[in-house]
């Protein structure tokens, strides 16, 4: 293939070998993601640093940060939430105009820009703009690398890959955390290292996705969308072949593929984010419905309490009697049970599914929510009542069921919000639909972190309260809304929000009956079924697709009835 350099690994690698060197490229960017955010909770407990931003001053008795101005900290860090969403649009509109991996180069670039500001930041101004710039450069790589993963995988296997991507994200975290857990004992914790390190460190990472990805092959679903069909096909070959036999499993999903493009083109006219938002006319693609669904189910995501369990964790670890020294290290050994939790939805989310994952995954979070809020109020009580050892006790199980939620959340919700936007939105407008996934974590995330400090001085430890009703109300929200995409190919997504109706019942209904009326959109899922001659090895006929299941069954009717009337033709 001429067109693409000989230095792509496309050219030497295939299969499951292809497929692991473009996850491992894949998990660098998520790797990246999962240090950044968790990088600033050590980095604002640094003395040089809020010294110098001016939101706060060392307690010279107790050595702990005074906080005089929080709404300047939580600026800080909540302004790279702006970024993400405002990157995020931009990055869903340059991936699906000019590819995934011109996509990705340009993330990490500019991720690299804001890194070297925010590590070389003078003042809260500086910082406050370099958290913006890098913010940016993470929303781009955030819409657009979850897309290129899911667009390469198989469909029997796609969940897997991004948990696997997703395991790196928590590992981040904890190396983020581990890294300035270290770096507080240089020098007595007054010295600017502890946080300018920390911060560049992210740089290394950020260069070598830059430098990879140029290596890697472009996704085959945009090559296709533009035109370039050979360089698709030839991708997918690589992709789904092993070169020994043809199985014809590649060029049955290039002819899905291109199936799709043409249905998608034929059902809606071109969609900017405006009118995907609102679903203006997308037709029977629906993307209005689809916009909405990531929005809430990422925006969910973090009301269930992952945000609040990190900010309270170590006033509950406090509770159950841990000095401030051990408290560090308890947290970073939540943060390693957490990255190792992840490994869990590697093994069972292409088994079970995305919807009985976030079931069980809300049924357990909620109880400990409940639990660790209740457990720590009689600890409260008991240490107001001088009974130490009695709030040790509650205060141990605490500790014990905020481990067992960050365990849970790792095994299940983390996951499934950033992967169901990659797989459901249409081909033409995938990249775009997927940042609309990353403006609805923007905004959870943007929200709670000012409004965590406030609803934990308001209420304490009841605000666990509420993010376990929020889990209640996930599990008839994800059962009523949410339709099952594992084991289904990306072109079967259109079948499956083909329904006019909001019900997922009703979903799968109207999806069967597509099914049954669009073969030539499902072969790559038929197992064997060839739209290709095996005489001529010329694409077969297609008869006239539609996402309408009345329209279809007019159609197969007149065909019908064109068929009965051609052997009295013949006769006469």
């Amino acid at each position: 293939m001429e067109n693409i350099s000989r230095l792509n690994v496309v050219h030497h690698l295939r299969k499951r070998k292809l497929l692991i060197a473009i996850n491992c490229v894949a998990a660098l960017s998520i790797f990246f993601f999962g240090y950044d955010q968790g990088m600033m909770a050590g980095v604002n407990n640094a003395v040089d640093y809020y010294t110098l931003m001016g939101f706060a001053h060392q307690d010279p008795k107790t050595k702990d940060p005074v906080i005089t101005n929080s709404i300047l900290q939580g600026g800080i860090v909540s302004v790279y939430y702006l970024g993400t969403l405002v990157g995020a649009l931009f990055g869903g509109w340059f991936g699906d105009k000019y590819g995934r991996i011109k996509s990705i180069a340009l993330g990490a670039a500019w991720g690299v820009f804001g890194a070297t500001l925010q590590c070389s930041s003078q003042n809260h101004d500086w910082m406050i703009c370099a958290r913006l710039i890098n913010g940016f450069g993470t929303g781009i790589l955030n819409a657009i690398v979850p897309v290129w993963a899911t667009e390469t995988a198989e469909h029997t296997s796609r969940g897997q890959f991004v948990a696997i991507e997703f395991t790196l994200n928590i590992f981040g975290v904890a190396v983020a955390y581990w890294i300035e857990y270290g770096c507080s004992f240089y020098k007595g914790g007054n010295s600017e290292f502890v946080w300018r390190f920390p911060i560049a460190f992210q740089i290394f990472p950020l260069l070598c996705l830059f430098g990879m990805v140029w290596f890697f092959p472009e996704s085959p679903r945009w090559l296709c969308k533009v035109g370039r069909e050979e360089e698709s096909r030839y991708v997918l070959e690589r992709l789904r072949e092993d070169g020994a036999e043809v199985t014809g499993k590649a060029e049955a999903e290039f002819q899905d593929i291109r199936n799709i493009v043409e249905l998608e083109r034929k059902n809606a006219k071109s969609q900017n984010y405006l009118y995907m938002l609102f679903g203006y006319q997308s037709g029977k693609l629906h993307t209005g419905r689809r916009v909405q669904l990531v929005i809430w189910l990422q925006i969910m995501q973090e009301w269930i309490g992952i945000a609040g369990v990190t900010i309270y964790s170590p006033t509950i670890f406090g509770i159950a009697g841990l000095n401030h020294s051990t408290v560090g290290w308890v947290a970073g050994l939540n943060q390693i049970t957490y990255t190792l939790s992840t490994l869990v939805c590697v093994f069972t989310l292409d088994r079970i599914g995305r919807r009985w994952t976030l079931y069980w995954g809300s049924v357990l979070q909620g109880i400990c929510l409940f639990l660790a809020g209740g457990l720590s109020r009689v600890s409260i009580d008991a240490t107001a009542a001088n009974n130490l050892t009695r709030a040790q006790h509650f205060g141990g199980g605490a500790v014990a069921m905020v481990f067992l939620f960050t365990m849970t959340f790792g095994a299940t919700w983390l996951t499934v919000p950033w992967l169901y936007p990659a797989e459901i939105f249409p081909l033409e407008v995938r990249a775009r639909g997927n940042a609309w996934g990353v403006v609805g974590w923007s905004i959870g995330n943007g929200w709670l972190t000012l409004l965590c400090p406030v609803m934990f001085s308001a209420l304490n430890e009841k605000t666990l309260y509420i993010f376990a009703a929020c889990n209640v109300i996930t599990i008839p929200m994800v059962y009523c809304l949410y339709p099952e995409s594992n084991q289904r190919t990306l072109e079967e997504m259109n079948l499956l929000f083909a329904a006019d109706s909001i019900w997922n019942w009703d979903a799968e209904r109207n999806y069967k009956l597509l099914v049954e009326q669009n073969p030539e959109l499902v072969q790559a899922a038929g197992r064997g079924q060839s739209v290709v001659d095996p005489e001529t090895g010329i694409r077969k006929p297609s008869r006239n697709m539609s996402l309408d299941v009345n329209a279809m069954k007019t159609t197969i009717s007149e065909e019908s009835g064109e068929n009965e009337k051609m052997p009295v033709a013949a006769h006469k």
